[in-house]
């Protein structure tokens, strides 16, 4: 049936200022997916069968989220009635309201059949030619839904507030392999293609559904995981990533089972813009952590925890995205104290507590997305993502573990939260009243909590917790003496100064001559010759390497840096080296030109957010 006359204007849901949907009317249960990929046309074709149940007797419609994706027809996959639907007016961040009008019988569930095609330039995927990957023979294709990218991949109720389990069916080239968030379930052979099935039984958020395709090898990392990248990366993933296991049980002791059975890494080509992506069963992983000492597998930490905190207990919307990030970046660290001791624990912690407090002074201590829990009407989160609800919210739980008494004290409520709201999507305030019912005995203790200076206040946290910084005094040390050294001088410093610290206290030495005041270059230079840092392999000494010599004007670095940041896509680190060269006057109109020759090999999220760093889309 063709579709009725479009919208003019759609209205947002009341419950989450990012999505059109309306699950409180009509809301999806279950997700089948059936589709192909074709490389050729850089699109995804195909099915999408919804199982929807009807909240209000009511309800005459399914309202869902679309961006830049082509219907061709919406049917009632049991009668066969095709459906009328509308389709609003397309805004630039949050998409189409698709709005479908269901049967007019009295049936509480209903199987809505949406078949349609994405748009070459749909934000959730990225298409690599044969040049681009490693193997250099075959095309790649990867996805990323988080926050509200699913919209353009898959007609949905594209919010965190709504969870489902899904299945799905996926044709591509015969010589390829499809991997997704969920439990693989087979594959068979159809002509010049292979047809994969996956079944993700554990009901999760729409940003959560992740696909991948390509020349994959995989190799077993322990009971219940494999690591998957294309061959040319595979035994360096095996080696970096041995420990998974040791980290799952570490992560369980402390949260409770785990329920998605498979715990596989997927590590991606180096434009994935994310350090990793906790999608179910199968976490996306950058190369960037291929440190070749497991000197950065902290990311796993944080992504197995994510298996807990997030995808198991959710934000209902991205308003609350601290209950995420602040809860992951918490327990991921408990798990490093664990297997490395508390001070290693504490070493991360005051790392945290620097990389806030850059990341407030590069947005301004005023603005207000840098509020715990941001008002986001009207804006797309993907500018709203920083480092805040990751640390700031750390440092909240890290205050409210010390008021109750300590680690004894507040690990029992992790666990118990996790529990009780375990395949639900929660707001702040249902934490919060939680909290005070598991503390009713020391209830009195909240009282000294300033919530609105926590939660709706914008800046830095109001307290800073007191951190053991005894593994982070080598670093000071080091540093005031780099500072303090007068250049007319005999050089007081020796290439083994560096050698009895570990590759983290390197990265704090570094992030504490990167806070203080602008070195020359001829202490760089130095440096340099004694530590061999333009040679270290280590992407985070090498990304906080390159901001110093930047923040130094060391016109030799510039190449290096630009190189870095076009060789692999992490937000974390491209950003701020773009936004280094924009304040840089004399480097600003190469840096821009750069950022031009390579955007397209980008992926949609990290182009779009340089873009703003560099000021080229003001209006956008």
């Amino acid at each position: 049936m063709s579709p009725l006359k479009p919208e003019k204007k759609s209205r947002l849901s009341p419950g989450d200022p990012n999505s059109y949907s309306r699950p409180d009317q009509v809301v999806v249960s279950s997700i089948h997916l059936d589709w192909d990929v074709d490389f050729s046309r850089k699109i995804v074709s195909g099915t999408t069968t919804l199982t929807v149940d009807r909240k209000q007797e009511d309800a005459v419609h399914l309202i869902l989220d679309s961006r830049d994706l082509a219907i061709k027809t919406v049917k009632d996959e049991e009668t066969g009635q095709l459906l009328q639907y509308t389709l609003g007016k397309a805004d630039p961040n949050f998409g189409s309201e698709l709005k479908i009008v269901l049967s007019s019988d009295a049936k509480k569930q209903f199987k809505v059949e949406i078949e349609y095609e994405t748009s070459p330039n749909c934000s959730a995927l990225q298409w690599l030619s044969p040049e681009q990957t490693a193997g250099k023979k075959h095309p790649y294709m990867f996805s990323q839904c988080q926050a509200i990218h699913c919209r353009s991949l898959v007609p949905c109720q594209d919010t965190p507030a709504v969870k489902m389990p899904y299945t799905a069916e996926v044709r591509a080239p015969s010589q390829l392999v499809v991997l997704m968030s969920a439990l693989r379930d087979g594959h068979q052979e159809k002509g010049k293609h292979k047809v994969f099935r996956f079944q993700q039984p554990v009901p999760m958020p729409s940003y959560l559904i992740a696909i991948a395709v390509g020349a994959l090898d995989s190799r077993k990392i322990g009971p219940r995981s494999k690591v998957w990248s294309e061959k040319e990366f595979v035994e360096k993933a095996e080696y970096e990533f041995s420990e998974t296991e040791k980290m799952l049980k570490t992560a369980e002791s402390l949260c409770g089972d785990y329920v998605w059975e498979q715990y596989d890494l997927l590590v991606l080509p180096p434009s994935f813009p994310y350090g990793g992506m906790e999608n179910p069963c199968l976490t996306f992983i950058t190369p960037t952590i291929l440190a070749g000492d497991r000197s950065l597998v902290d990311v796993i930490a944080h992504e197995i925890t994510h298996s807990w905190t997030g995808n198991l207990v959710t934000n209902s919307s991205w308003q609350d995205f601290w209950l995420n990030e602040g809860f992951t970046k918490f327990i991921e660290r408990k798990i490093i104290g664990r297997l490395r001791g508390p001070r290693a624990r504490h070493l991360s912690a005051l790392g945290g507590w620097k990389d806030l407090s850059e990341c407030i002074r590069t947005r301004g201590e005023k603005d207000p997305l840098t509020c715990l829990i941001p008002d986001l009407t009207g804006v797309d989160p993907d500018d709203s993502f920083s480092t805040v609800p990751y640390e700031k919210g750390h440092t909240f739980l890290w205050y409210l573990e010390t008021l109750v008494g300590g680690p004894d004290e507040f690990e029992p409520f992790l666990k118990a939260y996790l529990t009780k709201f375990k395949y639900q999507s929660i707001t702040s305030d249902t934490f919060r009243s939680f909290l005070f019912e598991f503390f009713v005995d020391k209830k009195k203790v909240f009282d000294a909590v300033d919530w609105d200076a926590w939660w709706y206040t914008p800046g830095m946290p109001p307290i800073k917790p007191e951190f053991d910084d005894s593994l982070a005094v080598v670093c000071k040390d080091l540093c005031k003496r780099w500072i303090e050294w007068d250049t007319a001088t005999d050089c007081p410093f020796h290439a083994d100064d560096l050698n009895k610290m570990s590759p983290n206290q390197i990265r704090e030495w570094l992030a504490e001559l990167f806070g203080g005041e602008q070195l020359p270059v001829e202490k760089l230079e130095k440096m340099n010759e004694l530590y061999k840092m333009s040679s270290r392999s280590n992407s985070e000494i090498k990304f906080q390497w390159l901001r110093l010599g930047l923040k130094a004007r060391w016109d030799d670095r510039v190449d290096e840096a630009l190189k870095f940041i076009t060789e692999q896509g992490r937000m974390k680190f491209v950003r701020p080296i773009f936004r280094d060269l924009y304040e840089w006057k004399e480097m600003r109109k190469r840096a821009i030109a750069v950022f031009e020759a390579n955007k397209s090999s980008m992926m949609h999220v990290a182009a779009y957010v340089v873009a703003k760093d560099l000021h080229l889309n003001e209006n956008a």
